[in-house]
Parts: C-alpha cells; structure tokens; sequence
C-alpha cells in the first residue's frame, strides 16, 4: 500500500514533474516544480490555503510519481508534454490544435503550393493560422490565388513536370504553371515569398516593391505589365484597409485577455502582425474560474505555445503568470530570439488588453447562453433530482435571497428557474415588514410565508369556483423545489414555514466558500459538495447569482428612493422645479433652516407668498 507521508520523506530537492493519481490508479494532475520536495509537500499540509478545485483534487490522491529533470525548462517541457498525452482531470486543457485548421505553404519543396490542413508537422514546410473556421481559410486561399498564381495540385514537381497539359487554373491566370515549365524556379519562389509576407501581414514592403515595378514597366512602355501589377496593389491596399489598425507602432504580438466567470474562463487571442490585427482564436476552460486565473493564464501560455508554428517576440496577457520568467526563457529557446511575456498596468498596452478581453466576455456570455439552452442542463436537473433525493426532475425552481446592505431597507427576491431556465415574468419581490433589523432567518420565513400562504389561498379561491387556469392567481403554482441563499439556519428556518402551513415541498440551501463562490447545497444533516459535478455547480450558481442580483436591484432602487426624498416635499405647492432652484441658490437645508422671507423671496420662482410659507414650515421645524 503507498503510503504518502513516507513517500514524501523522500522526495529529492530537486526539479522535475510529478504526478498524481487515484485510488484506481488514474493520472488526474500533473505539475513541474524547481523544488520536488518543497512543491509536492505543499498539497499535503494541513496549514495550507487551497481552493476548491485543490482541495477537491487533494481529496482525491492515492498515490504520486515524480521524474527528476535536470532544469526547470526541461521540466516544463515534460510537463506540457505529459498534459498534452494523458489529459488528466485537474490540469487546465485546451482543445486540440487538430479541430483548428492552417494555411500550409510547403516550403521545404521546390514549386511550394498552398492548401489547408488541420496537422501541424516539423518538416520544414510554413503554417499560418490557426483560423476560426474552414470558411475562412478557403477565402483566404482564393483570395492569394487571385493575387500571387501559386498552385495547389498535387503533382511532385520537378519530376512530374510537362508529362501533362497545364490545368484550368493556369489559364485563368490564378496558377503560373510551373509543371509545364511555363515559369523558373526563380520566379516563383519570389511569388512564394511574396505569399508568405502577406500572411505575415507585412503588406507595405509588397507593395512598395510592386510599385516600383509598376514604374519600371511603364517607363519601359510596357503598360500591359503595368496594368496587371496596378490592378494587384489595388487589391492588396483594398485588404490592408480593412485590416484593423492595433498598435500604432507596427509590432508584432500577441494579446491575451481573460473574461472569468465563478466556474469557466474564456481566453482570448490576438494575432497581430506590423501593427494590423490578422486573426484571433478563444478557448472555453471549463470548471476553472476567477480565483484560479494566474494558474490558467500559465497554463495556456505553456500548452499553446508549446505547439505553435509562430511565436512573436511580445506576448501581453491580461493576467498574472506563473513562472514568468522560466517561460519567456523556454520561449526564448523555441523562437531563437527574446521573447518577453508582458502584464502592463498603464498606457496603450493596458487599453489593448481590455478590448481583447471584451470579445472574450462576450464569447463567455455565449457559451453560458448555449450551455443553458444545451442538452446539458437536463442532465442537470437530473443529476441535482438524485443528489437530493426528489421523486422526480423539478419542473419548477424557485429560489429565495436576502438583501439587507442599507440599514432600513431589508428585500427579498423570489426567482423562478422552469426546466433550467429563467422564467424572467415569474419573479417577484418583496419588501420585509416584520423586522427592521437585520435578521436574515426571520425575513426568510417572513417571505415563504406571505409567498406560500398567498398561494393557498389563491388554490383555495379558485378551487370553490373554477379550475380555469388562466383565472388562478400569480402565486397559485407551487415549486417541485425550493433553494434558498444561506446555510442550515436557512433551512430550518424555511421548514418550520412549510409546516406550519403543512406543504411538503422539497428544500435545500445554496452555501458558498470564502471567496463568494457557490460551493454546494446543504440539507437537514449533510452538505453535498459540487465541486466535482460542474454541470449541477453550473446550474445552481446561476440560479444563485440570479437571486441575489434581484434582491440586491429591488433594495438599490428603494434605497435611491430614500436618498432622493427631501424635506421640501412636505412644503405644499415645492416641486421638483422649485426644489432645485431652492438647493441650488442655498446649497444645503440647514442653510435654509437660517434664512429670512427675503431671502426666500430672492429665490427664482419663489413669491412673496411662497416665501413666508417656507419661513415658517421651516421655523415650525427647528
């Protein structure tokens, strides 16, 4: 049997990878260190911090291997390789590289051609990309192929050159037909080049050196020459004029940003080229929200660039990174030339890393959106129905918070969650009467009661006359399950309403950690982690986040109210008009409070009438 404390006693203080594994045996972690000893003692600690993703995992480890290296740029070489094989649970994963497509243009033979390919091979050939979509990389290639006559057949050339006749493409003028010797080997390397540049987005040197050749062909009076090489800078200035302009200094980075919800991360990425934004691609993290962002920030950083055909000599995120050093050092090594991994904190950089981040969030909002519409959420509410035991799948959630963040206005909101989604018009809101002070338990049962003994009285009403539905009132229809914002004190607070007006209807808690993440529900007796259940975690967040957002709306909007109100309102014949004019000729009403019918009376709008008036509510109020 592996025993783990002794096991630890001989970790070597050394670099290398270590990896975790389950009671069957199972890869769910792998991770590098500088220090073996010290990082893989760390998970075992009973003093040490962790968040939920960690302690999950911890919980979960039977037994550890580890591999000495002898640099930590050699173990962090191992790791991404590791990750990249076993994709174990814990580690953060990206999408493989293969679901995207590139533009190849194989270099390495002597009449290169360009096509699409979703593998990326070291054999000396030159990738672009990756792309968002097939699309894109079809019009893309006709686009080149319109502008530079490169081929795209098949045929292995020079061997298999003049055996045919030159195909179509060759007399519509969008290949140069090197299989039929129509063009040298010199020529047409220079129109691969000029590919190349243009992928690499550095148009303005192809379009300097096009236009010299225009000049030359018209001096020497060669206008047919001429006018192919204008109508070729025409189109190629058409596309860097929509290209978007990013950095006024005409660099070449990458820009990462980050949109984090409490369980998922969107990263997003853009590519740009001699300043101009030339692509962008965004990876969905699944159950690896905002308190882990430094390490998904590392992590990516690590598995894509680890594979990526281009690595600029700047990488600006918008996070924090581990090991920041080591990895502009590893990739460093990669590209052959400095590599500096940047977090600005001012200036322009800053401002590009916020627009990336934007796209990222609004990709993020459409997983979300997506993920609520997916099949996905009936096996939610599936999975939730037999962790608490229901007889059947709750058609009808509703979900009771608190807000008492002003110090008179405590509110309540009843969010209404059918068949997993937000059923927006059945909401409702409530302002506590019974207490003024704040008493969370007491406004919970004061809510649930008002809610649920309206709706049977409203039952009873409609049962004595009709079983027209449409006739029924708003809060005849009870919830399959209810889920309120609290611990246990919650709960049996919400029971002892239920049966006092003896319904049987189930109830759960929604508690969160330390950090204002839900982290699971809790029931008379037990709490049932979801940490290790990201589809019913997804699930219940939403719906816990929904009903604190309304409640916490309703008690801003009558707290507003409040603020708003003066004590000119209770002067007859003061309104709006004549109270700004009032604080703004006074400034404050203790100023008032001092002030004489002719100051009054000097007031735009204020008769001698009015002014007495207002001299004597306010000396009625001293």
């Amino acid at each position: 049997m592996f025993d783990i404390q002794q096991e630890l006693t001989k970790l070597p203080d050394k670099p290398g990878v270590y990896i975790m594994k389950d009671k069957n045996g199972s890869v769910i972690y792998v991770g590098k260190a500088k220090s073996l000893k010290n990082r893989v003692r760390q998970y075992f600690q009973d003093s040490a911090v962790h968040s939920p993703k960690v302690e999950a995992m911890v919980a979960k480890i039977a037994e550890f291997e580890y591999i000495v290296t002898d640099t930590e740029i050699e173990a962090l070489i191992l790791e991404c390789n590791l990750i990249k094989d076993i994709k174990p649970r814990y580690n953060v994963l990206l999408k493989d590289d293969k679901t995207y497509p590139y533009i190849k243009i194989t270099t390495n033979e002597e009449y290169p051609r360009i096509y699409m390919t979703r593998r990326i091979d070291d054999d000396g050939a030159r990738y672009f990309g990756p792309y968002p979509n097939v699309q894109s990389v079809r019009e893309t290639i006709n686009l080149i192929r319109k502008i530079f006559p490169i081929r795209t057949c098949k045929r292995v050339l020079p061997r298999d050159a003049g055996k045919n006749r030159p195909c179509l493409y060759y007399h519509i003028n969008q290949c140069l037909g090197p299989c039929s010797g129509h063009v040298s080997r010199e020529e047409y390397q220079e129109v691969v080049r000029d590919v190349c540049s243009f992928l690499d987005g550095k148009q303005d040197a192809i379009i300097r050196r096009l236009e010299m050749q225009m000049q030359e062909a018209a001096e020497r009076l060669d206008f047919e020459q001429a006018a192919a090489l204008r109508n070729k800078l025409l189109s190629i200035r058409q596309i860097t004029q929509e290209q978007k302009v990013f950095s006024v200094a005409g660099a070449d980075q990458d820009v990462v940003g980050f949109a984090a919800s409490k369980t998922d991360t969107c990263i997003q990425v853009f590519f740009v080229r001699d300043g101009k934004v030339l692509g962008r691609r965004y990876f969905i993290i699944e159950g690896s929200g905002e308190a882990e962002l430094t390490e998904t920030a590392s992590s990516f950083l690590k598995q894509f660039y680890g594979t990526a055909e281009m690595i600029p000599p700047e990488i600006i995120t918008g996070a924090d990174v581990e090991d920041k050093e080591l990895i502009e050092n590893w990739l460093s090594t990669k590209r052959g030339a400095r590599v500096y991994v940047r977090v600005p904190k001012r200036g322009d950089k800053v401002r590009m890393v916020e627009m990336v981040a934007k796209n990222a969030r609004i990709e993020l909002e459409r997983f979300n959106e997506e993920m609520r519409k997916a099949e996905g959420v009936k096996e939610a509410l599936k999975e939730l129905s037999a962790m608490l035991g229901l007889d059947g799948t709750p058609g009808r959630i509703e979900a009771y918070d608190i807000s008492n963040t002003g110090s008179s206005e405590i509110t309540a909101s009843m969010v209404v969650f059918e068949d997993g989604a937000a059923a927006k018009k059945e909401y409702r809101r409530f302002r506590i009467r019974s207490t003024d002070v704040r008493n969370d338990y007491a406004s919970m049962q004061e809510v649930l009661y008002r809610r649920l003994k309206r709706a049977a009285v409203e039952r009873a009403e409609a049962a004595g006359h009709d079983t027209d539905k449409n006739k029924q009132g708003r809060f005849s229809k009870l919830p399959d399950l209810i889920m309120v914002d609290g611990g246990i004190g919650h709960v049996n607070a919400a029971k002892q309403v239920l049966q006092e007006l003896g319904m049987d209807i189930p109830i759960c808690g929604m508690v969160k950690d330390d950090r204002h993440r839900t982290r699971g529900l809790v029931v008379p007796g037990d709490e049932l982690d979801l940490t290790g259940n990201l589809a019913v975690l997804r699930l219940v967040t939403s719906i816990q986040d929904e009903a604190h957002r309304f409640a916490l709306e309703y008690n801003r909007k009558l707290r507003s109210k409040r603020y708003s109100r003066s004590i000119l309102d209770e002067v007859e014949g003061i309104g709006p008009k004549r109270k700004k004019a009032l604080l703004k000729h006074f400034g404050s009403v203790s100023r008032m409070r001092q002030a004489g019918v002719d100051d009054f009376h000097a007031v735009e709008g204020i008769s001698r009438a009015m002014a007495e008036k207002l001299y004597d509510f306010f000396r009625s109020t001293r």
